[in-house]
């Protein structure tokens, strides 16, 4: 997989990134510096990993740290009250917590999140975003960045994925956003409560009033864009707002009644959706843009052909279909895996985010259909 970067015109000169493991975390401290100096490589910057062993030196190295810091804190309850006292750094378990102290604090996604983790400690650093809450709730936010002097801006609210799963969050599309709103954009990166710990319901409503906020505030055409299942969350949050200029989907979940059928990611549809399409087919009716079709909305579907062959199938099935209903559908199938998509140094990003700016920045009619 490439690493989300943004381009060389965004890079701030003289990044630094610390990356900091504390006493008694259970990993490899060489594979951890691997990752990171893969990460480091990826994204221009200047970096170090380093063990610390007791909490107060831990809370030291913290607040001598003036760059982006990564701070792992590891089981000792001493090192672990650091993250509530200090919020500047991104704080990341590599196991599954019940409880994450804000959305600074990454969690379950193993060794691999490092790797995210330090993407979100650089990007938030080389475009800062301003925190909206659409919702009482710690989950009902957006992190708006914006997009130059061009007026009327067009808005691009931004779904993430993860198979609808909380262990996944905004930051997954951190540097997408950084790249949009380097394009005039002004970027709604929206978090929302996740299935698996609220429910479908909550889900989708906080998508609602998530796009609700940013679009009664939009001076300039909306754009919702989502990857993977928050793919999903885009087309069918389109089909529902008509205010929507075009909706986006990369390597979007686009059919859930087929998606349940082949058990996608280990039965992630039905566990997000609260049962299988044949015991709840009416959330299904309504959650599926397969099934929502016509949705009257202009369509961007984007699939790398290196991704998992089901989404491809989902993802080439869909635009046909959506075509056959009457829609305005273009469809984009290139090389890249599943997260090249959503990487702004990938050529299919390139030609993607060019047909956004072609809709919702010059206005034109959009590109000739892809195949």
């Amino acid at each position: 997989m490439t690493s989300p970067v943004t381009d060389v015109a965004d890079v701030v000169d003289g990044v630094d990134v610390r990356v900091l493991a504390g006493p008694g975390l259970v990993a490899d401290l060489r594979l951890l510096t691997e990752v990171a100096d893969r990460e480091f490589a990826a994204l221009g910057v200047r970096g170090s990993v380093a063990a610390v062993p007791g909490a107060a030196a831990l809370e030291a190295a913290v607040l001598e740290s003036s760059g982006a810091l990564v701070v792992l804190p590891g089981p000792a309850p001493e090192a672990r009250a650091l993250i509530a006292r200090h919020p500047r750094a991104v704080w990341l378990d590599l196991h599954r917590v019940a409880d994450p102290a804000g959305p600074g604090h990454l969690h379950g996604r193993g060794v691999w999140g490092l790797a995210w983790a330090i993407r979100h400690a650089v990007h938030r650093l080389r475009r800062p975003a301003r925190r909206v809450a659409y919702g009482a709730h710690p989950d009902q936010w957006a992190e708006v960045r914006r997009g130059g002097p061009r007026e009327p801006a067009p808005v691009a609210v931004v779904l993430h994925g993860g198979y609808w799963r909380s262990v996944w969050g905004a930051d997954l599309m951190d540097a997408l956003c950084a790249d949009l709103a380097g394009r005039g954009l002004e970027t709604w990166n929206l978090e929302y409560r996740r299935p698996d710990l609220h429910g479908w319901a909550a889900t989708t409503a906080d998508v609602a009033a998530g796009l609700t906020l940013a679009a009664e505030g939009a001076r300039g055409p909306v754009v919702v864009i989502g990857h993977s299942a928050g793919g999903q969350l885009a087309l069918r949050a389109a089909a529902d707002d008509g205010r929507v200029a075009l909706a986006v989907s990369l390597a979007g979940v686009l059919d859930l009644v087929e998606g349940d059928r082949r058990r996608l990611s280990g039965g992630a549809v039905a566990a997000a959706l609260g049962g299988p399409a044949d015991g709840v087919p009416e959330v299904y009716a309504r959650s599926s843009p397969l099934e929502r079709l016509p949705l009257k909305v202009p369509q961007l579907v984007v699939q790398g052909d290196g991704d998992d062959l089901d989404l491809v199938d989902l993802g080439r099935r869909y635009a046909r279909a959506a075509r056959a209903a009457g829609d305005d559908v273009t469809y984009l199938e290139a090389a890249g895996d599943h997260f090249d998509v959503i990487d702004p140094a990938s050529p299919i990003w390139h030609t993607t985010a060019g047909m956004i700016a072609d809709r919702v920045l010059r206005g034109s009619g959009g590109p000739p259909e892809g195949r």
